[in-house]
Order: C-alpha cells, then sequence, then structure tokens
C-alpha cells in the first residue's frame, strides 16, 4: 500500500489505470497515446495551456507545486504524478473527481463517411460491377444493350472482378437480359460464355426487336449475371434493373452499375400484361408488277407454345374475301424460337383501285409433329381496322410503289374463317 503526506492529492499508477480499463465489465473504447500527452507550447508548464483553464464553476483544483513536488533525491518515482498532472491539464483524473463534470455528447461520424467494416457485406464489393450502354432507336422500334464489361470495384482490395463461382476460384460468366413484365422465354437474350474469369470484357451487343414508345414507359430491363456450369444448374451472380423511361430516343446512355442481389419478379403483373408477341410486315403496292407486296420481315417476343419453352413458328398471309381461295402464303418454320427473323415476301395481283375492298389477314402458328398446329396470334389490316393497323393499310394505298414498314402487337383472337391450318 502506497502512503501518502497529509493534504496530498492521490494518484493513480499508470498500471493501474490500465488495470482498471482492462477489467470484466462493459467495452470501453481504447484510449490513444495521444491523450495521454497533450500539446503544449513549448516552453510552457502544463497548467498554462490552454486546455489546462477549468470551467469558472468548477472548484479550484491544487496544482503539482502546492502539493509539493518531490525530487528524484527523496528516492521515490514520481511517474504517477507526472500521470495525474498531464490528466489535470485536460480538467479530468483518472480517479474519482471531486466533483460532476459536464457529460460530453458522444462525437458522430460524418454521414457520408464509408463503414470500414461494410466493405465484404456490401453487394457492390462483393458481386462485381458492370459497364454497360442502352440505345432505343425510336425509328426502327429497335433497344440495343452493348455489355461492355465486368470490370473491378473501387472498394474491393482483397478480391477482383466477380464473385468466384468455381472450386478453382473463377467463373465461366455470361449477360442474360429480360424484359419487365413479360414472359421469360419470349424476352431473354444473353451473350456468350466467357471461360475461367472474373473480369470478362464481352463487347457484345443483343437488340430487342418490336419495341414502341408505349413500352419504353412501362417496361423495365433486367440484367443478370450469371455462372454457367456444364453438370449442375446455372448460378446466379447478381443483377440490376433499368427502367427504360429513363432513356432517350435514339441518345446512348451508359452505365456502370453494382450488382445486386436476386430480386422478385412480379409474376402477377407479367400474367396481366402477357402478350402474344409481335410481327414486322412490311406493305407495298408495286406499279411494275401490278400488285401488293406483303413482306413478314420478322417476330418478337412471341408466346411459348411448346413443353421446352419456345415455339416452331412460322408465318400464314390471306387477302379476303378470298373466291378461289388462292391467296394463302405461307413462310418457312423456324425451330425453337420466339424471336424468329423470316425476311421473305408475297405477292398479290390485284388492281390497285380493288385494295380498298380486301383486307389481310397475317396468323402466326407453332408447328407440331403428328398433331394440330398451334395458334399463337394474328393481325388484321383493311379498311375496317384501327390504330395502327389502318393507319399502315391506309399508307399503303397512299404511296405507290413505296415499302412501308410497321410493328404490330398479335391477338389471341383467330380472324374469321382461319380456323386452322
Amino acid at each position: 500500500m502506497t502512503l501518502r503526506r497529509r493534504g496530498e492529492k492521490a494518484t493513480i499508477s499508470i498500471q493501474e489505470h490500465m488495470a482498471i480499463d482492462v477489467c470484466p465489465g462493459p467495452i470501453r473504447p481504447i484510449k490513444q497515446i495521444s491523450d495521454y500527452f497533450p500539446r503544449f507550447p513549448r516552453g510552457l508548464p502544463p497548467d498554462a495551456g490552454p486546455r489546462a483553464a477549468a470551467p469558472p464553476d468548477a472548484p479550484a483544483r491544487p496544482t503539482a507545486a502546492s502539493a509539493g513536488r518531490r525530487s528524484p533525491s527523496d528516492g521515490v518515482r514520481d511517474d504517477d504524478e507526472d500521470v495525474d498532472q498531464l490528466f489535470g491539464a485536460y480538467g479530468a483524473s483518472p480517479g474519482p473527481s471531486p466533483g460532476p463534470s459536464p457529460a460530453r455528447p458522444p462525437a458522430k461520424p460524418p454521414e457520408d463517411e464509408p463503414d470500414a467494416d461494410g466493405y465484404e457485406s456490401d453487394d457492390c464489393t462483393a458481386l462485381g460491377t458492370l459497364d454497360f450502354s442502352l440505345l432505343y432507336d425510336q425509328e426502327n422500334n429497335a433497344l440495343h444493350c452493348t455489355i461492355s464489361k465486368a470490370k473491378v470495384p473501387k472498394l474491393m482490395f482483397s478480391r477482383k472482378g466477380l464473385k468466384p463461382m468455381d472450386h478453382n476460384g473463377l467463373a465461366d460468366p455470361y449477360v442474360k437480359l429480360h424484359l419487365l413484365p413479360g414472359a421469360s422465354k419470349a424476352n431473354k437474350l444473353r451473350t456468350k460464355t466467357l471461360r475461367n474469369t472474373l473480369n470478362p470484357t464481352w463487347n457484345e451487343t443483343l437488340t430487342y426487336y418490336g419495341i414502341t414508345d408505349e413500352d419504353m414507359i412501362r417496361k423495365t430491363l433486367r440484367i443478370s449475371v450469371c455462372d454457367e456450369d456444364k453438370f449442375r444448374h446455372n448460378e446466379f451472380i447478381g443483377e440490376t434493373r433499368v427502367p427504360l423511361k429513363k432513356l432517350k430516343p435514339n441518345h446512348t446512355k451508359t452505365f456502370s452499375i453494382c450488382l445486386e442481389k436476386q430480386l422478385p419478379v412480379d409474376k402477377t403483373e407479367d400474367k396481366s400484361l402477357e402478350e402474344r408477341g409481335r410481327i414486322l410486315i412490311s406493305l407495298k403496292y408495286s406499279s411494275q408488277k401490278q400488285g401488293l407486296l406483303v413482306g413478314i420481315v420478322r417476330c418478337a417476343h412471341l408466346a411459348a407454345m411448346d413443353a421446352n419453352g419456345y415455339s416452331d413458328p412460322y408465318v400464314k398471309t390471306y387477302l379476303k374475301p378470298d373466291v378461289d381461295k388462292k391467296s394463302k402464303h405461307k413462310t418457312a418454320v423456324k425451330k425453337k424460337t420466339l424471336n424468329p427473323e423470316f425476311n421473305e415476301e408475297f405477292c398479290y395481283e390485284i388492281k390497285h383501285g380493288d385494295l380498298a375492298k380486301k383486307t389481310l389477314e397475317v396468323t402466326v402458328w407453332d408447328y407440331d409433329i403428328g398433331k394440330s398446329n398451334d395458334f399463337i396470334g394474328g393481325v388484321v389490316l383493311g379498311i375496317n381496322a384501327k390504330g395502327e393497323r389502318l393507319k399502315h393499310w391506309f399508307d399503303c394505298l397512299k404511296n405507290k410503289d413505296k415499302r412501308i414498314e410497321r410493328w404490330h402487337t398479335l391477338t389471341n383472337e383467330l380472324p374469321g374463317a382461319v380456323l386452322s391450318d
């Protein structure tokens, strides 16, 4: 036990002070070494510093001189007094204080300061970052999505690029696109797969055809990055979603977005807005051939009719009324696709004045072996049509020898007399 003289202030050694801090109880932050050594101007005593000033209502604190400083010749170490003197310069003592001291509010960290413990848990860091660009070609009703690369996240130091998915610490990534709302198979486009890499560079452009201004307002593009596996199901790495209303027509917008965890898809909304698909038709009345040229260019986002989630589509056209039943034309069958490209053209020999009395019926079918073909959807163009279908037909009649292309939405209603293939 250490004896002290009468009037001398009780002191606690640095060893005892540290022992108090580490004894069982609530965890306290470790003091910095600079807390024990206040910065005084050179040549000034500790109690002359600006931080030594006590509040006006604080009781007078005895200084080291009034307490009687012991010299090294006394044979007693003065470390305890030095520590006490240093703490006194801060207006606080490691031991019991003679009076209540005003509580200091805890310092709040800046709001924009990154969380030092959140690097590995952050989705951007854990899943990677994707660079891509989007362009809506309004004239051709096409949405071009260019997938550039998956780059190294800025906050990641222990790992580079995408999240490793395979046992070798790498992945076989590819990118998949999906328009929401809409059937998954009909709207799915994907890039090639790059093997054994966490920093893939695709530089590949995927295009959606048949995109209208209405689609740009209500649809969202879902971009998913997956890891391809040969012997089991492909694994999901991360995704991002871009509302198409953020894009300006005919203006390329570049993105660099952190991938997120998989988000749920509203299946009820998908079902309520389900479509049969769209078809791109060209019309031209040729003065040279004295007939109507009907071009079946392509279809997009067709409904899936087979168990494998795809269809084997082909297109038929009729010019009615057809007394002789000779107006039927049929395209080739495109196997296992929901976005077929036909580029076929048929000619109906007819006088230009008679076109106003005719109706063009276009139907899309799924070819099946050994059973009846499935009806996917159809569209009717003519004087009795409405909206874009009527406008397309009228523009064809008004502009001879000019090819006019328009996208049309297929309906699930079978046109008039067309009951089967």
